[in-house]
């Protein structure tokens, strides 16, 4: 297992992956040796009870099994997309036998291909965009299809206004309007901002890069923070801690959190997440009516799919239309 994890990282996939991945295979050799099974007794049945035993398992620090989502989930219970992660490292891991071992049997089933396509992209609208179908495993739990978590503009104003250093003030405005990820916010170098210019330069996913309009006010910031707070230090990112022994290193993503929350009990916004700060970003450009793929480009979405969902967040026209077409009914009973 170790081996296929090098072989990932060779294959440039992101640690972040691999770290996840490392867990999950972990998770599984955990199982396999209370059962006293060794890897190359896998099987398919094998495979169907260890997933059964994941969706029974429960997950450590979560409130018992008396307590139920809105949706009527038990929520001390593993997501599916949780469940679904992990047997794609399983079903890596046995692809990566048979690329040394073409002989050797995979446990893993192959179902139907993907359906990658969405209404645009039938209709037409979106057919530049279709995705390559890829082989998915019959395996595989249903996921459900939430929509994005949006502040109002009360609650954000309210949750940046209660911060208090420049630092924190630069890093929520380049989420809240500028429409950055928190790790790509972390992951900025203090050349990827022109301030004169208004340009960030940003890498995502993938290690995607994507250039992305800098407001105005929140290039004011990053300048004060630069010019006023930014500690010495021969790191060069942008972003570092202020004080105590890491002084001058890096913001971690376990700093940022900690920052929002603690913001967040001092304000009462339950949602006041960093990601919900992109989310609001993201429906207020829908509700403005910004064109579908300048909104994908913004927000660095590798498909127009998962951008179209913060469409479904500003039906302001819709209900207008609606009331309008109420009102000429009950004209036209009148």
């Amino acid at each position: 297992m170790n081996e296929y994890l090098s072989h990932l990282l060779d294959r440039n996939y992101s640690r972040l992956t691999v770290r996840a991945y490392g867990y999950d295979l972990l998770a599984f050799c955990r199982w396999l040796d209370a059962r006293g099974v060794v890897l190359e007794q896998v099987s398919t049945d094998v495979l169907l009870e260890y997933l059964r035993a994941c969706r029974e398992a429960s997950v450590p620090g979560r409130p018992g099994p008396n307590v139920v989502s809105m949706s009527g989930q038990r929520v001390d219970r593993y997501a599916a997309t949780t469940i679904n992660r992990r047997l794609a490292a399983i079903s890596g891991l046995f692809a990566f036998v048979g690329l040394r071992s073409p002989e050797a049997k995979n446990p893993v089933p192959k179902g139907r291909e993907a359906r990658w396509t969405v209404a645009g992209e039938r209709s037409g609208m979106l057919a530049h965009t279709t995705r390559r179908r890829r082989q998915r495993s019959a395996l595989r739990l249903r996921e459900p299809t939430r929509l994005p978590t949006a502040l109002t503009a009360s609650d954000a104003a309210t949750l940046v206004g209660s911060l208090r250093t420049w630092r924190d003030r630069a890093i929520a405005g380049l989420m809240l309007w500028c429409g950055l990820r928190s790790c790509e916010v972390l992951g900025l170098a203090v050349t990827d901002v022109d301030i004169g210019a208004r340009w960030v330069t940003v890498t995502g996913k993938g290690a995607k890069q994507r250039r992305v309009p800098l407001d105005a006010d929140v290039a004011s910031v990053i300048d004060v923070y630069l010019l006023a707070e930014r500690p010495e230090s021969d790191c060069d990112r942008l972003f570092l801690v202020a004080k105590g022994p890491n002084r001058g290193q890096g913001l971690t993503p376990a700093g940022l959190r900690t920052i929002f929350r603690y913001h967040r009990e001092l304000t009462g916004i339950c949602g006041g997440h960093p990601h919900a700060l992109r989310h609001t970003f993201g429906t207020v450009l829908a509700g403005a009516g910004v064109d579908l793929a300048v909104m994908q480009a913004l927000l660095g979405h590798a498909h127009v799919d998962t951008t179209a969902r913060y469409v479904h967040l500003a039906p302001a026209h819709v209900k207008a239309e609606f009331d309008a077409a109420r009102e000429r009914l009950r004209n036209q009973h009148h």
